[in-house]
């Protein structure tokens, strides 16, 4: 599909195309992953940049995350 033909369907038929071709590519669809790309570009584009939750992120510097996290693996090794 060319810039032009994907330029001119609506939003609703942009949105449901990018679902059908992402379900296609997790299903193995050789060449559907780029083509769900396509037109999951040009939806983002239309509507912009999803809205973050900021309030999930963890915004702490990475030395204290990094330290805070759970050595799981320690256990096995002690052994």
């Amino acid at each position: 599909m060319t810039t032009r033909q994907l330029q001119t369907l609506s939003d609703d038929e942009v949105g449901v195309q990018a679902l059908e071709w992402r379900r296609r590519a997790l299903q193995g669809e050789w060449h559907a992953r780029g083509i769900a790309h396509e037109f999951e570009r040009e939806l983002r584009r239309r509507t912009g940049a999803p809205v973050s939750n900021y309030d999930s992120l963890d915004l702490r510097p990475l030395e204290i995350r990094a330290a805070t996290q759970r050595r799981w693996w320690r256990f096995w090794k002690m052994r």
